[in-house]
């Protein structure tokens, strides 16, 4: 046998065998915030299950086969038959499986259901996201179809169901089902209004007739869709099942599947119609205010896909340092590196702590929590996710040559990390939101107000932030073009307040110095060098 050249030294082990969910405080404490006593026992034993999978070796190398093995596009089968089905790898349906079945598409049916759930897809998250999205649209679809009660009876057991069944059948024949959502067009994209795919009555009632393309569809494999499409009464929300009652394929031609920067794991499609088959979902001419509370759920997701990739990225920097030894010692140790572990780690339960909040005020559902969601939402989803791209690079140098490897699964997060900011409406949909919501709703900011007033007296950097939002506010001139810093301003006002009620001292202190405070640089690691830094990284470390 040929002797040995070297022996491996000083490689950190694979971050696996822990629970996800235990071994992330912020995550666990905002769960212990949001969920009653009473079910508190129940909800941490389901997460702590879904956590010890996500952070198993078995779950996690099906995340990594998912992602190389994307989904392919077959348009015909062996005969010459249209079938235009998307054909995935097993582990992506195993990964699909076992979101389905822990409840990540029920919400809306259980007590606590979207603060479990959140928890839940923040974790999923970590493992692939790719089978997030249609979790995502499925989940979303459920308040646009109450606004049709027939509809709403028909489907929403299938929607909210725990059971996953993957073959293209007559909905009515199967215990589960997922939707995908078709919304933007080449020549609209954000804007849905100007969509041409027409819309034509049918002698029976509530049917309709399509034609036209859809740019981007969501998980083309589903069993049905909502998509928007221009009605004799104006632009309409409709359903659009992939298989029709009688067992045979609706009329929905995959033209192509999109070749993404990240999120190759799932499959996101330009589709046509021609004749296809159609079911009206509220009135004609209020597709917008028919998918709206989708909209909004949706866009939810995509701060708690950004908070989970986040979390992931900090997990993965943390124990690679506490493991690494580098001139002289174990690199979490060096003070320049702490201060980088401890600004992510700032970031990242900034992010947790604001995104659970928000699916707490789904759960309450109360008038107050529902005008605060107006206003949390899209400043959420802009800044929020518009933070996840630099921390995951930033998280990716901690690990030096090795966070640009792809086994690291570091590249992974990379790529993955712009998505959230781009779908579901990218930055500047999301201000001019938040604007509407700021000159049409006063209660919303009115409800804000409300939410941050409890932490007004406990930080001096945050007071003082919230006197100069308010003076912001004040000011109509440029609104617009200042819709961006309003955003911004709002969000970490908002994670401020949050933080210094429920965050440790430590982490309040060091997120208020330096978000509200000033005391910041133009990158990560230049916080404060006199803030109890170790505290926050020593918080942040996954449980190994």
């Amino acid at each position: 046998m040929a002797p040995s050249t070297h022996t491996v030294t000083n490689q950190p082990p694979p971050l696996v065998g822990y629970d996800v969910f235990a071994a992330d405080r912020a995550l666990a404490e905002a769960v212990g915030r949001h969920v009653e006593p009473g079910l508190l026992d129940e909800v941490r034993g389901e997460l702590s299950a879904l956590g010890r999978a996500a952070g198993s070796a078995q779950v996690q190398e099906w995340g990594a086969q998912a992602n190389e093995n994307p989904p392919r596009l077959r348009t015909h089968d062996r005969y010459g038959h249209r079938v235009d089905e998307v054909e995935f790898h097993p582990a992506w349906h195993r990964l699909l499986g076992k979101g389905v079945s822990s409840g990540l598409t029920a919400a809306w049916t259980r007590p606590a259901g979207h603060v479990r759930r959140a928890a839940a897809f923040l974790m999923w998250t970590q493992v692939e996201a790719g089978t997030c999205c249609p979790l995502s649209m499925t989940h979303a679809a459920v308040p646009a179809l109450r606004t049709d009660p027939e509809l709403a009876a028909e489907w929403e057991p299938r929607l909210t169901s725990v059971v996953y069944e993957r073959e293209p059948r007559p909905a009515h024949l199967k215990a589960g089902a997922l939707f995908g959502m078709g919304m933007t067009e080449k020549q609209g994209g954000s804007d849905v209004r100007a969509g041409t795919t027409a819309a034509r009555p049918l002698a029976e009632d509530g049917a309709y007739e399509l034609t036209g393309h859809k740019w981007f569809c969501s998980a083309p494999m589903s069993d049905g869709f909502l998509v928007l499409a221009q009605a004799p009464g104006g632009l309409t929300c409709f359903l659009v099942p992939r298989v029709l009652p009688d067992g045979t394929r609706n009329v929905f031609l995959i033209q192509r599947l999109k070749d993404k920067l990240g999120n190759r794991s799932n499959a996101s499609a330009e589709v046509e119609f021609d004749g296809t088959w159609a079911r009206r979902v509220g009135e004609e001419g209020r597709g917008v205010r028919t998918v709206i509370e989708m909209v909004a759920a949706t866009r939810l997701d995509c701060v708690l896909g950004s908070a989970g990739l986040m979390r992931q990225a900090v997990a993965q920097a943390v124990h690679h340092c506490g493991h690494r030894e580098a001139f002289g010692g174990k690199l979490v140790d060096k003070p320049l590196m702490r201060n980088v572990l401890a600004d992510l780690a700032l970031e990242s339960e900034a992010a947790t702590t604001l995104a659970l909040r928000l699916a707490a005020a789904y759960d309450d559902g109360g008038e107050q929590e529902r005008a605060l969601l107006r206003i949390a939402v899209p400043a959420a989803k802009y800044w929020v996710t518009k933070r996840c791209a630099p921390l995951t690079v930033e998280a990716s140098e901690c690990l030096g040559g090795n966070g640009y490897v792809e086994e690291s699964g570091m590249p992974r997060l990379v790529r993955e990390s712009p998505l959230n900011s781009i779908w579901e409406g990218a930055g500047n949909v999301q201000a001019l939101d938040l604007l509407r919501a700021l000159t049409r709703e006063p209660e919303a900011l009115d409800a804000y107000l409300r939410e941050v007033a409890p932490a007004r007296g406990a930080d001096h950097r945050l007071d003082a932030a919230i006197k100069q939002l308010l003076t912001e506010l004040a000011d109509l001139a440029g609104m617009e073009a200042r819709a961006r810093r309003l955003a911004e301003r709002l969000a970490l006002v908002l994670q401020g307040a949050l933080l210094v009620r429920f965050a440790p001292p430590e982490v309040a202190d060091a997120f208020c110095a330096s978000r509200l405070g000033g005391e910041w640089g133009a990158t990560f690691g230049a916080l404060p060098h006199t803030l109890n830094l170790a505290a926050v990284v020593d918080r942040a470390r996954p449980a190994h």
